[in-house]
């Protein structure tokens, strides 16, 4: 079968998305309320579309292939964000909605667990965070405003510094407990390192070359441990015990302070040249939601200073 840039079926993917994330084309025909006949259809429909098996059926059960697994979550967003659409278009025209671009980390780590407070200060406000690495385009009104890791400098839109940012050596209690002691760089001989391969870690120079060099520890090997695109899924396998991360301080803040992360070595906090910065369109003014949110992000950024200066 040719594969095609024409997108298959709307009721094939999500038949694919159900059964992938059920592990059961049974389960996923009630939930959609079809027979699993039908899901079996559709799921072959979808497999000659694309061009490759989706599914492995091993007697009543079901095993991802490679491929599959490889698209299972992203369409499980893809219809997420589907959701939320229909459902703005379900609002009655009069109720007041802000868009804020974030990247996901930042949304996951520090915005979300801290907006319940936005939305009890202003309670007629709709937050609507919309977490994504890409760029979107401000002027164009693709969001009210958004929140950048970046080291600043972009003369095309208004600018506001929100918080620095530094990087730390963190790990799981468990793992400091149950493993050789970690008094000093050299130390991190033989641990799993967890590296953050987020595009910005490039231009911060954040990375555990770096920070191994700069206290002259040798012999540690940084070539292997486990990668991650994105800064979150680095402080989460270090809460799970995976290793030891460098990570980012405003994201991993919340979990130093419950205590499912602990921070190593005296002098293991290193300042990066990035920092996370309010930007809004140059050609747009703010509406007043907005102008409430900027000023209860910089009240929350002033707080959460306050608790890293007390640890």
């Amino acid at each position: 079968m040719v594969q095609t840039s024409r997108l298959p079926p709307l009721n094939a993917l999500r038949a694919f998305e159900a059964a992938a994330r059920l592990e059961s084309f049974a389960r996923a025909a009630d939930e959609l309320a079809v027979t699993p006949g039908a899901i079996s259809q559709q799921i072959r429909q979808l497999e000659e579309h694309v061009g490759t098996p989706l599914f492995v059926r091993q007697g009543r059960g079901l095993i991802l292939t490679e491929a599959g697994r490889a698209a299972a979550g992203i369409t499980s967003e893809a219809f997420e964000t589907l959701e939320r659409a229909v459902s703005l278009m379900r609002q009655p025209v009069h109720r007041r909605a802000l868009t804020v671009s974030v990247a996901p980390s930042f949304a996951g780590k520090w915005l979300a667990p801290r907006l319940f407070r936005f939305q009890e200060e202003v309670p007629g406000v709709e937050v609507w965070i919309a977490a994504t690495s890409e760029r979107v385009d401000l002027a164009a009104g693709a969001a009210d405003l958004g929140i950048r890791y970046g080291p600043g400098g972009d003369m095309t839109l208004n600018e506001e510094t929100l918080l620095p940012e530094e990087v730390l050596p963190v790990c799981s209690p468990d793992l400091l407990r149950d493993g050789p002691a970690l008094n000093r760089a050299q130390d991190l001989h033989g641990q799993t390192l967890l590296h953050d391969a987020s595009p910005e870690t490039e231009v911060d120079g954040a990375d555990w070359a770096s920070w191994l060099k700069a206290r002259g520890a040798r012999g540690v090997d940084v070539s292997g441990g486990v990668r991650f695109n994105q800064s979150a899924l680095v402080i989460d396998a270090a809460v799970a015990g995976r290793g030891v991360a460098l990570a980012k301080r405003a994201l991993v803040q919340n979990d130093l302070a419950s205590g499912r992360l602990v921070a190593l070595f005296p002098d293991g906090t290193t300042p990066v040249r990035s920092a996370y910065h309010i930007v809004t369109a140059r050609n747009r003014p703010l509406s007043p939601d907005a102008r409430a949110f900027i000023a209860w992000l910089k009240a929350e950024a002033r707080v959460h200073e306050h608790s890293v200066d007390e640890l």
